[in-house]
């Protein structure tokens, strides 16, 4: 009789214990070591980093698009040749949190050792031990694509002088163990605020500003502050836990690449870990909101009438979406944030949410690039960043213009 599906994974399950089990015991590892290497690795989101559309785990050549230029992500496989398999604990220690190579060579803050410098050096020891037992793969680096002069690395010693904190994690006397390793994850394994934090002229990020949304490869990723209208001042803790562990919550579901976060990363972390996330994040004070000046009632018309023609089915009428099926847009934090480039990117490309063990069927949005005008695009996305009691800036058909042509220019 053929296997059942739950035998294939059992047995799927014991073959890669069996695997990770004889290569601990080949490096004189300790097998919990790298048990454990392997869930640190996968809440500092290194397997979706360092892996290429369709290349093998690990063996780097992932394009990361900066105003900079384009920079790819490395080979951190065992391979001796083209990964790191020759590299010492120290090597690799170093490069994690100084962001220095075995060569001398200096690492491009791309790679986010401003916020690695904060793990604990065991933590580092049982990523690395993790990595050593990951499949070789002889591939080298795919050379970066920079504007002159940045390919030359001596510069980042300037750039770290600058901009590189002190290293080591500061616990917090008068916070709870929760708020402690929830800060920990935020601000050094997880480096949330590598996308959630804007970057100031040298792409270091703004200290002032911290995780109240940055923008990345024309994507806005949002405030992750208290907030009440762009950040998370209407959500719960449960609410950030549910929708850092399933994709989705009642405010709405994960999509682009925080969908793939979720999925590689957040989704995977315990459930101890996600609460201790959202103690850390529910005490991040927020920026208090500004006055907005109110869109052209011509604007808000037109609008209206292309929501009603082409939203309103799925949103319904006063913008509440549908309960776990379609987000809602009255009170939505991104759809008010002050940068509208997601809600944007949303209605030209249309969005896939992430689909979860928990929630495996992910809501779905069309494409309306092929359908709506610059101008019909820009005033429905200020319509619903206005209407229901929403508040954001009127969106022009110029910043629309720009990001049409910024996402198909890298879909080339």
């Amino acid at each position: 009789m053929p296997f059942s599906r739950s035998s294939r994974y059992a047995a799927a399950a014991g073959a890669l214990v069996a695997a990770l089990l004889l290569s601990s015991m080949a490096h004189g590892r300790d097998f919990a070591e790298i048990r454990r290497g392997r869930y640190l690795a996968d809440a500092g989101d290194c397997r979706a980093c360092h892996t290429a559309e369709g290349g093998k785990p690990f063996a780097g050549g992932r394009p990361l698009e900066t105003p900079f230029g384009t920079i790819y992500s490395a080979n951190i496989t065992p391979d001796r040749q083209t990964g790191i398999g020759a590299w010492s604990e120290a090597d690799f220690a170093t490069a994690m949190t100084k962001g220095i190579a075995p060569d001398g060579s200096r690492l491009y803050p791309a790679f986010p050792y401003p916020y690695f410098r904060h793990v604990a050096s065991q933590d580092l020891r049982a990523i690395r031990a993790y990595l050593e037992t990951v499949d070789p793969v002889h591939q080298s680096d795919h050379p970066n694509d920079l504007i002159w002069p940045l390919g030359h690395r001596s510069l980042l010693r300037g750039w770290n002088l600058l901009f590189l904190d002190k290293p080591g994690f500061r616990t917090r006397t008068d916070k709870s163990a929760d708020w402690n390793r929830g800060a920990y994850l935020v601000e050094g394994l997880g480096h949330c605020g590598a996308c959630h934090t804007p970057k100031n002229m040298f792409g270091a990020d703004k200290d002032s500003a911290a995780l109240q949304g940055g923008l990345l490869q024309n994507w806005f990723a949002p405030n992750l502050t208290g907030s009440m209208r762009d950040g998370l001042g209407q959500w719960t803790e449960n609410d950030i836990a549910e929708y850092l562990k399933t994709g989705s919550n009642r405010h709405g579901s994960a999509v682009g690449p925080m969908a793939e976060v979720v999925n590689f990363t957040t989704s995977r972390l315990s459930d101890a870990d996600l609460k201790a996330i959202a103690v850390y994040l529910k005490d991040m004070p927020g920026p208090e909101a500004g006055s907005v000046a109110k869109p052209a009632d011509a604007v808000m018309q037109a609008g209206a009438g292309i929501f009603s023609d082409q939203c309103q089915a799925c949103h319904n009428e006063g913008g509440a979406g549908v309960a776990q099926l379609f987000a809602p847009l009255k009170g939505n934090a991104g759809v008010q944030a002050k940068d509208p480039t997601t809600a944007l990117r949303i209605i030209l490309d249309g969005a896939k949410a992430v689909a979860t063990d928990a929630k495996p069927t992910g809501q779905a949005m069309p494409s309306f690039d092929w359908k709506l005008t610059d101008g019909q695009v820009a005033a429905v996305a200020t319509y619903i960043r206005n209407a229901w009691g929403n508040a954001a800036p009127a969106v022009a058909a110029g910043d629309v213009k720009k990001l049409r042509n910024a996402t198909r220019a890298s879909a080339e």
